[in-house]
């Protein structure tokens, strides 16, 4: 495992742009979606369903419409969504992750200190699996009230927020078409701007195929058509929208589902669990073999080896023959 030091450099490297995100529970964990949010004070709850995790936060953050009276800080954020989750009877622990060691001390933002002038760009993502086995009731309230509070509180332009949805009105929220969403917000963002992403809907974990994860798994989102097209894993969105976003972009994602922890392979953590007091690097994460992984995509990106090129680099880099 390589040193903090040697880890940052590594990141800056293969991480060019500043990501944080937020993560509704650990890897191992579950996240709830609860069936009235009417106590989390949400904008126009009125009996509807939510995410733990989003309508945690929410109330946190924009609480009958206000912001809080009080700058909260990173670390105060995460802690009062475990005080709000524990005292509703969930079990889930937030988790902050990031590109960069980040001052859990400092002020919660979605537009920090020197990108106000940027181009503020949004990507919301909301399955309930309509008609699904699983379906859920929450994740359409979660996006609606989210875009709300960062179209009010932060400025984004409607326009500039694109909204994946299986309710019939807007785009549908395929595998195809997360990540088509993704790259586009990959092409359009510039050095400056902001960047805000939000999945609510199933998570999951599937045997990892290229050996950069500890536990031995990959955590993926579950798109709408999951059953014919497969899952998302980490990987994905490391090679689709973490490593290629431009340096100077700051991107802040909320991953409001199951085994999200380390779903976009950030090597610095901050678990709201009482006992951490400081961001660290994760225990055992080595990058080493996911920076393999995105150079051989940005190889095949770039016309520099075919298909079946970039599929023998995986296979070599699993270490057997399973694709």
């Amino acid at each position: 495992m390589p040193s903090s030091e040697d880890l940052l450099k590594q990141a800056e490297e293969y991480i060019p742009a500043t990501v944080r995100m937020i993560s509704g529970c650990r890897d191992e964990q579950t996240s709830a979606d609860v069936s009235n949010v009417a106590s989390f004070q949400l904008p126009d709850p009125a009996g509807r369903a939510g995410g733990a995790c989003t309508s945690a936060l929410l109330q946190i953050l924009y609480a009958d419409h206000k912001r809080p009276d009080v700058d909260l800080s990173f670390q105060e954020t995460l802690l009062k969504m475990r005080e709000i989750l524990t005292a509703k009877g969930f079990s889930q622990i937030p988790q902050l992750s990031s590109s960069r060691p980040l001052d859990i001390h400092q002020t919660f933002d979605l537009v920090p200190p020197g990108n106000e002038s940027g181009t503020r760009r949004a990507v919301v993502v909301a399955i309930n699996y309509v008609g699904q086995q699983g379906e859920l009731r929450g994740c359409h309230n979660d996006a609606l009230n989210m875009i709300e509070y960062i179209k009010d509180v932060h400025g984004f332009p409607e326009e500039n927020i694109t909204i994946l949805m299986d309710d019939g009105n807007h785009t549908e929220p395929t595998r195809d078409n997360i990540l088509a969403a993704y790259r586009k917000l990959v092409r359009e963002s510039q050095p400056g701007d902001v960047v805000f992403t939000h999945y609510s809907g199933h998570g999951g974990k599937l045997r990892d195929q290229d050996g950069d994860e500890a536990d031995g798994f990959d955590e993926t989102l579950v798109p709408v058509d999951y059953v014919q097209s497969g899952q998302i894993r980490d990987d994905d969105l490391f090679t689709t929208l973490v490593g290629p976003m431009a340096r100077g972009v700051v991107m802040t994602c909320l991953m409001d589902c199951c085994h999200s922890g380390t779903v976009l392979d950030l090597p610095f953590e901050f678990v709201a669990d009482g006992q951490q007091q400081e961001m660290h690097a994760k225990p055992d994460f080595d990058p080493q073999a996911l920076i393999n992984l995105f150079q051989a995509f940005q190889a095949f990106q770039n016309g520099e080896c075919t298909p079946a090129t970039l599929i023998d680099q995986i296979k070599a880099l699993q270490g057997c023959d399973i694709l």
